[in-house]
């Protein structure tokens, strides 16, 4: 049985998510992300006007007249959603937590795959491959998959991007526009995501808190690591460890950013203490521009 808070929220997230798809991104979305182009049909008999270049000379030859072969634009794509529900995904210094953020996020993505009547599954991981929602189409399973979202309850604390990247791989045989909703707060699936794009459309979402990379001067506090347990008390109030834990902290997010770049992977930053919609309508509009 699903709580009724959770089919609340589902419901919740369900109108305003289709409003933001319906009002703000309607079009964008069909227009940046394309099918799998021309599609094979059938083999049928030549009619005058048929373009000659595409007569099949090997049917031709068989029955003695010619046989043209037909093509049809494939418009569906699959839309795949990997998101990250690890520790640090459950930290928020503002109104909400980073996960919320996502789980928000990939709504509105879901609600405008099947708007365009495209395909949209899931893979929710942590330090595992923690649940797999395959592709369909329609309002139904969109709404099974952001139920399955909000009721989430991860065993892992751990991040494994790789892990999830092998998951993909296993239930994809065709090109796909994956969208990597994370922190990055992971190491070593550099290699894995860069191949991956070769073979999708991959689109890394960074999910971002501004405390991650910035400091308030409060005294001394006790930070623990999400992910490990690990326990650490430093005196905020130092401007000289601010400093530094900013130069860090902002290093390591910048070098995940040029890694997206040097790939050729398509990225977006959303922040958990600012709207998202702006981010999103640059990257159409950056899109769109490219495809021109």
């Amino acid at each position: 049985m699903v709580p009724k808070d959770v089919l609340r929220q589902v419901r919740r997230l369900e109108i305003y998510t289709s409003r933001i798809v319906n009002d703000v991104f309607a079009g964008q979305y069909q227009s940046v992300f394309k099918g799998r182009g021309i599609e094979f049909e059938e083999v049928r008999q030549y009619y005058p006007g048929d373009d000659v270049r595409m007569i099949d000379w090997n049917v031709t030859a068989r029955m003695d007249e010619p046989y043209v072969k037909s093509f049809v634009e494939e418009r569906q794509l699959t839309v795949m959603l990997l998101v990250d529900a690890s520790g640090s995904q459950m930290f928020g210094s503002v109104s909400r937590l980073k996960y919320e953020v996502a789980v928000e996020f990939a709504a509105v993505l879901a609600f405008a795959a099947i708007r365009s009547n495209d395909r949209v599954g899931l893979i929710l991981f942590t330090d595992e491959v923690e649940e797999f929602l395959p592709p369909r189409k329609g309002r139904v399973h969109c709404l099974r998959l952001i139920r399955d979202l909000l009721a989430f309850r991860p065993r892992g604390k751990g991040t494994s991007i790789s892990a999830a990247i092998e998951r993909l791989n296993a239930v994809t045989t065709r090109r796909a526009v994956v969208f990597l909703i994370s922190d990055f707060m992971d190491h070593g699936y550099q290699k894995m995501l860069r191949i991956a794009n070769k073979r999708h459309d991959v689109v890394a979402v960074t999910v971002a808190d501004p405390r991650e990379r910035e400091l308030v001067g409060v005294g001394l506090v006790e930070f623990e690591d999400p992910e490990t347990g690990q326990k650490v008390t430093v005196n905020t109030s130092s401007p000289r460890f601010r400093k530094a834990f900013s130069t860090l902290a902002s290093g390591a997010f910048e070098e995940t950013q040029r890694f997206f770049r040097s790939s050729s992977i398509d990225s977006i930053v959303i922040r958990s203490d600012r709207p998202y919609i702006q981010e999103l309508l640059r990257f159409f509009r950056m899109r769109e521009r490219r495809m021109r």
